[in-house]
């Protein structure tokens, strides 16, 4: 993929905002069932002194699983999948269908080499940052879904659906509120794309330089786990506050969510989640990237027949 410098011209950018897609909806399918635990244990707040001694609902990856599974049914672990295949197809297309051509513009067409990795990081920033404000109301609806817990009987549903819930906001809350969380939303994007991106392309050109190691699965393999554990060490305290940003309406900009979960909650609420958050990421690395380089390779085919 992005260390093979043979192939920036061999593939198109419809070809590759296609793969990349395919490949980010694919990943998301598979490992959403993380991503929902991850957001609520995000969401869960410490209980405050008077509040009884109640144990948190939520405790740990797995047991958070076992218990959205239990008390919502299976089908709860992949609420926000609509939104969150309509987030894949605009952010996943467009961060790695542009990362390339981003790339080759900071350094220039003529350049010959390996490319520097801060350039590879300033590409990964910039591609992060223009999709994700593009596909920010899908993120944001796809989080409230995911947010939404089992309900007390005779409560309804906040939001009937996906659509319904981009629906629901735009008229209790304005167009405006679909870019609810922008600010920490672009930070965390581009800080986990340039992680992501940037950290697959010079794991995967440094592997390749070491003797008896091919461009193949093994080396996609390894390159999307590094990307996936860099990606969540650097991108977890912004996670944080865009999901409970996102998820709680109670915070009124990104510095009041920072400066109240420091807090209510102590720094280390900014690393909630975090085992759930890197088996999501460095597992959705691992697929994204594994099927992408093999949908590139079907795409070049088809193009050079």
């Amino acid at each position: 993929m992005v260390a093979d410098a043979k192939a920036k011209s061999d593939i198109s950018f419809a070809g590759t905002f296609a793969s990349s897609a395919f490949a980010a909806c694919f990943a998301e399918i598979c490992t959403i069932p993380l991503d929902t635990a991850k957001v609520r244990l995000q969401l869960q707040k410490k209980a405050v002194a008077g509040e009884g001694l109640a144990l948190p609902k939520y405790r740990g990856m797995l047991g958070t699983v076992a218990t959205i599974a239990r008390e919502e049914g299976l089908s709860a672990l992949w609420k926000g999948i609509v939104p969150g295949l309509h987030r894949q197809c605009l952010f996943g297309g467009l961060r790695i269908g542009l990362y390339e051509p981003v790339k080759t513009y900071y350094v220039g067409s003529d350049f010959v080499g390996d490319v520097p990795l801060t350039k590879k990081i300033l590409a990964a920033l910039t591609t992060g940052a223009l999709a994700i404000t593009v596909a920010n109301p899908t993120d944001l609806v796809k989080v409230r879904l995911q947010a939404e817990g089992k309900l007390p009987l005779g409560v309804p549903r906040r939001y009937t659906g996906a659509l319904n819930a981009y629906s629901t906001i735009v008229r209790q809350e304005g167009v405006g509120a679909l870019w609810t969380g922008l600010g920490p939303n672009i930070a965390r994007n581009a800080i986990i794309n340039a992680a992501e991106l940037a950290s697959y392309d010079q794991v995967k050109q440094t592997i390749l330089k070491i003797p008896g190691f091919t461009d193949n699965v093994v080396t996609h393999l390894l390159s999307g786990l590094g990307a996936g554990f860099f990606a969540v060490c650097i991108g977890s305290p912004v996670d944080v506050v865009k999901s409970r940003m996102m998820g709680d309406s109670a915070y009124k900009s990104t510095l009041d969510c920072f400066i109240k979960t420091l807090k209510n909650d102590g720094p280390l609420a900014f690393y909630k989640g975090f085992i759930p958050n890197f088996g999501r990421l460095g597992s959705w690395n691992v697929i994204m990237f594994l099927t992408l380089e093999q949908a590139k390779k079907f795409v070049r085919s088809l193009e050079s027949s």
